[in-house]
């Protein structure tokens, strides 16, 4: 049994999750870098990590598969025989048109649903039984969730569930395990670059800007923080959807009123 308190981090070859990674590890965790496909990326990762002092392993696995969530709890416990965090931030998307009703069909909402909502559920399975009380789980949602925005129609559904789950999750682990999730407005990054092009991006990234309270977008590393924040420090709180979002659902007042 380590000393050291230990983080398993889904989807953290990158973004936010890769930005989870290295902030446990400045907190003195041993960290678990989950990846699906790019483990080049993760090994980048471990390699951050370790530098930062911690003890880091990168495990690929899909979390939509219930037998890779399994082993993904199991080569932690191996390794350092505890699990004291789990984030689950690994997530998928397609981007499609919400003015397209047509845009997607049944296996895109069952392949996006399965990483989104089941992989947490099932994630959330494998560790539970290795937690002691005190132990998190922090689940990295969208404000798509909660006002039907976002990249796709399944997107926004999918973190709608992952919202509703957090609460089942939190209520049922309870007193031993609090369950909570963060919920980014944009986050800045590749990801949503790379899925909708540089000019599109660019535009996104204004209109966010310009409609949120603080009058900015999210960076990875901001979000990470947040997660943080819920998994060691944030005592009383569990079952909460906290939106991380600079404002953005509440949108600028009209200027006259200012």
């Amino acid at each position: 049994m380590s000393e050291r308190r230990v983080a398993v981090i889904t989807g953290a070859a990158s973004g936010v999750g890769a930005a989870c990674a290295e902030w446990f590890a400045r907190q003195s965790f041993d960290v678990l870098v989950n990846y699906r496909a790019s483990e080049a990326s993760a090994r980048t990762v471990v390699e951050q990590c370790r530098t930062l002092g911690a003890d880091a392993l990168a495990v690929q696995g899909d979390v939509a598969e219930d037998t890779d969530c399994r082993r993904i709890a199991a080569e932690a416990v191996k390794r350092w025989g505890r699990i004291d965090v789990l984030v689950n931030s690994a997530g998928t998307t397609l981007f499609r048109s919400l003015t397209d009703l047509d845009a997607l069909d049944l296996d895109d909402f069952l392949g996006i649903y399965a990483v989104n909502a089941v992989g947490p559920y099932q994630m959330t399975r494998a560790v539970a039984p290795h937690m002691d009380a005190g132990s998190a789980i922090v689940n990295v949602s969208s404000v798509g969730g909660l006002n039907g925005t976002g990249s796709s129609y399944a997107y926004a559904a999918s973190k709608g569930a992952l919202n509703t789950l957090t609460l089942a999750l939190a209520r049922n682990l309870a007193p031993d395990i609090r369950v909570n999730a963060v919920l980014p407005g944009m986050i800045e990054g590749k990801w949503l670059l790379e899925g909708v092009g540089e000019d599109a991006y660019n535009e996104l990234r204004n209109k966010f800007a310009g409609d949120a309270a603080l009058e900015r977008v999210a960076t990875p590393a901001q979000i990470a923080e947040t997660v943080g924040w819920l998994a060691i420090s944030a005592e009383l709180l569990t079952g909460q959807l906290i939106t991380a979002d600079a404002g953005l659902l509440l949108g600028r007042p009209p200027k006259v009123l200012k």
